[in-house]
């Protein structure tokens, strides 16, 4: 059954995932090889709707994969604004670490999402965080060269 769920979160097939963990809705718990639970798989994918549906199970929203990035995260380097949106709606902590210490913020950052940074700091995210390296969102937009982004968190 878990193999099914993950099949169908990676074929995008909303009826499938729907019909399984409305049958099991503890399936929206465990983790593939990979770490990664079915919440993470769904907004990796881009699939919202599949998320929405997942997040009526109530999911770990701040659940871990194998690096320690969060779906937040994941959508912050994917650029999914509207997921993200989503994920916080429902509780999503703005402020997690993965193992690298990186935030999604720090993600945001790193691959010029400027509308998930915006949406993030707006909800509370740190800004002054360094990730394991000691940078912070500011650095990695500047090692980017990306101004705007740097203005973003220049007046945070």
């Amino acid at each position: 059954m878990n193999d099914e769920l993950f099949d169908a979160i990676r074929a995008t097939d909303l009826k499938r995932v729907t019909k399984i963990v409305n049958a099991h809705p503890e399936l929206v718990h465990i983790k593939d090889a990979r770490g990664s639970t079915p919440l993470l798989l769904a907004t990796y994918y881009g699939a919202m709707d599949i998320a929405s549906e997942i997040l009526k199970h109530k999911p770990d929203l701040d659940a871990q994969d194998g690096s320690g990035n969060t779906a937040l995260m994941g959508v912050c380097f994917k650029g999914y604004p509207d997921i993200a949106e989503l994920l916080i709606t429902h509780g999503a902590n703005v402020n997690t670490v993965n193992f690298n210490e990186a935030s999604a913020l720090i993600y945001a950052a790193t691959f010029g999402q400027e509308d998930i940074a915006k949406l993030l700091l707006k909800h509370g995210a740190d800004p002054s965080h360094k990730d394991g390296k000691g940078n912070t969102a500011y650095d990695h937009a500047k090692m980017q060269g990306s101004k705007r982004l740097m203005t973003v968190l220049e007046n945070s």
